[in-house]
């Protein structure tokens, strides 16, 4: 099994930065993709951002040129730079990694527990 991990999250003003972190610990043999999603109340799950092990990244159109996403591929971990932050950001991210145990493991799709990011106006 995968286990992740969330850290970086809190409460900033407005236009202040947050830098989140996610690290990935298990059974691992290979992860492909990591991502970051976040969930506001009332509101359904979204993308923020996304990349791949060779370093191909996608962004949700909310956060371009705000929020850059990065990985450590030797530490298994991802991170999620957020800067001038609205309060329409805050919400609770979530890590997303897609990752095999084993050479001969399809590959499943694993949640990490998330971490609140509220901002405030």
């Amino acid at each position: 099994q995968v286990q992740l991990v969330e850290s970086g999250g809190g409460l900033v003003q407005a236009g202040g930065s947050l830098r989140l972190s996610c690290a990935a610990s298990g059974s691992i043999f290979s992860i492909s993709a990591m991502g970051w999603y976040r969930q506001a109340p009332g509101k359904q799950r979204e993308l923020v951002a996304s990349i791949t092990s060779g370093g191909s990244t996608n962004y949700a159109d909310s956060v371009k040129g705000r929020f850059t996403i990065s990985r450590d591929n030797a530490k298994n971990t991802v991170y999620l730079q957020m800067n001038s932050l609205k309060p329409e950001d805050t919400a609770v991210y979530y890590c997303n990694a897609w990752a095999s145990s084993g050479p001969l493991n399809p590959g499943s799709d694993y949640w990490g527990q998330g971490t609140q990011v509220t901002v405030s106006s």
